[in-house]
């Protein structure tokens, strides 16, 4: 039994080596895993592989063993430490230098206590003396490495801990491993041996947990120091309960007798590891424990300064990697109540308010517009930050039901709407997400999110104001080329109409009279056209309404481009609307050249027309590479933002005001690498004549009838 025992360890010990050499040549040939962290980790995981090598051909009770043993404790420090100043802010490395250059030194001591039962530095007498300070100043080192791990991971951005979380757990499980492990030989003043051959089942485990979070996440890693002393210590009397609670249950242990109790001890050890790491990563235990602290023993919650020079930095980050102005946005309110996740929403042109970013938070669907016109009334009069949880279940009173549409009400991730105000006007809403351990908002929570908010507002209402500025001044420039433009054609236009009518007067031969005059009138009334057209780019004008027959103007429209690309347009009844012909032809210029720069040469673009209910629908049609939502949203509509090399940007902008200013909206449907669907909605005319008649019928019906208490007419 003791063979096949020993067998098994040995086995252990071996898979444990080649699942370290296997990573180890993993990180070597892949260089971007690890980032400039690759050599301490292959580093570490090489010395961590001949100590297990070393221990299965040897015994762990070999010379050469411990001192692997403490080779891999000083690798994977160097790998901890590198984990804190992966970001290369070295100032916030201080205070934990001190604890590394301890734990250096207590390593260093080690190894000489090693060394010294060779015979070459004992000066103490007997080596029985040696081996309860070596578990000593093991144990000491595993206290001060777990102190580290907590803070690396407790202390860094919320962002950061994602990354963080699997080499974290790594490290605690090594050292968590030998704090129970010599705790229990300091106690009962000799190591089981159990025990130190199970060490690498230990190794195995730290570098599964390694091995998962390198495949998972290779991005960089940040770093920032907790908020002040209390919780970066805070870690160390965790620690230090722990073990005095481990030492109580060891020494009851010790009485159930020594066989049953070296099985109950192993027990033990396992349990209180795996009891360990399961709460150590938890969010919500962390969480729970920043609130206790916080609550009694600080006057309040918040470190200000802490919070201040947070929100600066995430609001003034710069740079091509930066996120956009409204996320980050999003990410200062999150960050004041630990929140994962967040939404922005921002007025709508249409009414209401739209989804203008969001962090975190991809799974969540916003429809469009996300709340109406009477949220943010709502919001505008009472300026609330409503906790949707209180919403809910409710316990607040006066909050409509608009404020907290069926969205937000069936997402149990939503946990509170902030308002952000410039001026006493609504720029935008913050919807939070669900912290780790949710709990009722109260004044200090509301008073910092409001300041947060209207300063949050105001650089946000910059951002709007300066391009707005920069659209303007686009504008401007773009109508001063068109000025010029135009002055060059209307002195064209004329020089023109003085050759047709010199012709008339000096041409010889009838027929070649006749046909100069016919030419230069055609191209007089084109070149006059296209002035007309380029007046209206600055003033957005348009022609009187009138009858237009759809199929006479899509039939010509398609015939612009026969000899460019194949405009199909479908065969329907004929359908009278009410607009400017000219102006509805321009618009669909614009359309249905989009559609062509979208689609392959060879696919046609579809024309169609049909009645829904009062109003006409006009379809153009591309199987182009399509539209992304995001696109559609924020650059579609607006004006010199082009997609296209050299364009304007003002084809579409240009579409929707025209069919605006005749009454009709212009919608918009597209899907990448499907297509897209323009829909030009304007009212029948036969639908304006029958309301026309029924108005004027009401007028003459109210003018014949007798106003109360007149005289009758005499007859």
């Amino acid at each position: 039994m003791a063979a096949l025992e020993q067998i098994f360890l040995d086995a252990l010990h071996a898979l444990a080596g080649c699942a370290a050499v296997i990573l180890a040549l993993w990180h070597l040939s892949h260089k971007d895993a690890a980032g400039h962290l690759r050599p301490r980790v292959v580093a570490a995981l090489v010395l961590s592989a001949g100590w297990a090598f070393a221990a299965a051909a040897l015994g762990h009770r070999a010379i050469g063993v411990q001192v692997l043993v403490s080779a891999t404790y000083l690798a994977w420090l160097w790998l901890l430490f590198g984990l804190f100043a992966n970001d290369k802010r070295d100032e916030t490395l201080r205070p934990i230098r001190p604890v590394v250059h301890a734990l250096i030194f207590v390593e260093a001591l080690q190894i000489g206590v090693t060394l010294s039962a060779l015979g070459l530095l004992d000066r103490f007498g007997s080596s029985a003396l040696l081996e309860p300070l070596a578990v000593m100043l093991r144990l000491l080192f595993a206290i001060g490495a777990l102190v580290l791990v907590h803070n690396l991971y407790a202390g860094a951005a919320q962002s950061a801990r994602q990354a963080l979380r699997w080499p974290a757990a790594a490290l605690a499980v090594i050292w968590l491993y030998d704090l129970n492990l010599y705790t229990i030989g300091y106690l009962a003043h000799a190591l089981p041996a159990p025990l130190v051959e199970l060490r690498s089942l230990a190794l195995l485990m730290a570098l599964a947990f390694l091995g998962y979070g390198t495949m998972r996440q290779r991005s960089n890693l940040r770093f920032q120091p907790s908020r002040s002393f209390a919780f970066r210590s805070f870690s160390l009397g965790v620690i230090g309960v722990y073990l005095m609670v481990m030492v109580l249950i060891a020494q009851a242990l010790a009485y159930a007798g020594s066989d049953y109790g070296r099985v109950l001890q192993i027990a033990f050890v396992l349990v209180a590891s795996g009891v360990a790491l399961a709460l150590v990563p938890s969010r919500k235990l962390r969480s729970w424990l920043r609130v206790t602290l916080v609550k009694n023993l600080f006057q309040h919650r918040y470190d200000y300064r802490n919070e201040w020079l947070r929100f600066t930095d995430t609001i003034g980050r710069a740079g091509a990697q930066s996120a956009p102005l409204p996320e980050r946005a999003v990410q200062a309110v999150a960050d004041i109540t630990d929140s994962s996740a967040g939404l922005l929403l921002t007025p709508h042109e249409e009414g209401g308010m739209a989804l203008a970013a969001r962090w975190n938070w991809p799974q969540i669907d916003v429809p469009s517009p996300a709340l109406d016109s009477a949220a943010v009334r709502f919001f505008e009069e009472s300026q609330f930050i409503l906790d949707l949880d209180d919403a809910r279940g409710g316990r607040q009173e006066g909050i409509p039901h608009a404020a907290i549409p069926a969205w937000l009400r069936a997402n149990d991730a939503a946990w509170a709407i902030v308002p952000l105000f410039h001026f006493e006007r609504l720029v935008g809403l913050v919807v939070l997400s669900r912290p780790p351990l949710a709990r009722k908002l109260d004044w200090e929570d509301f008073d910092l999110l409001r300041v947060i908010g209207r300063q949050l507002a105001s650089y946000l209402a910059e951002q709007t104001s300066q391009d707005a500025l920069g659209e303007a001044q686009r504008f401007d420039e773009f109508n001063r080329r068109i000025a010029f433009v135009m002055h060059d054609i209307k002195n064209l236009a004329s020089q023109l109409s003085l050759l047709a009518r010199n012709a008339e007067k000096h041409a010889e031969k009838p027929e070649f009279r006749a046909d100069m005059i016919l030419t230069l009138r055609n191209s007089t009334d084109k070149l006059q056209g296209l002035l007309n057209r380029l007046g209206r780019y600055g003033a957005q004008g348009h022609g009187a309404l009138a009858p237009v027959a759809l199929d006479e103007l899509l039939a010509r429209v398609a015939r612009q481009y026969a000899s460019r690309h194949a405009v199909k347009v479908l065969d329907r009844k004929s359908i009278s609307v009410i607009g400017d012909g000219e102006g509805l032809e321009q618009a669909l210029v614009h359309l249905v050249q989009n559609a062509i720069d979208a689609s392959p040469p060879h696919a046609p673009v579809m024309i169609d027309q049909r009645v829904d209910g009062a109003h006409a629908v006009i379809e153009v049609i591309d199987s182009g590479c399509g539209m992304s939502p995001e696109f559609i949203r924020t650059r579609l509509f607006r004006p010199f933002q082009s997609s296209k090399q050299g364009g304007f940007g003002i084809g579409a902008y240009e579409a929707r005001e025209l069919v605006r200013a005749m009454g009709g909206r212009l919608d918009v449907e597209s899907c990448e690498g499907i297509g897209t669907r323009f829909l030009i909605r304007l009212p029948m005319a036969r639908t304006v004549q029958m309301l026309h008649a029924q108005f004027a019928n009401d007028t003459s019906v109210r003018s014949a009838t007798p106003a109360p208490g007149s005289p009758p007419e005499a007859a």
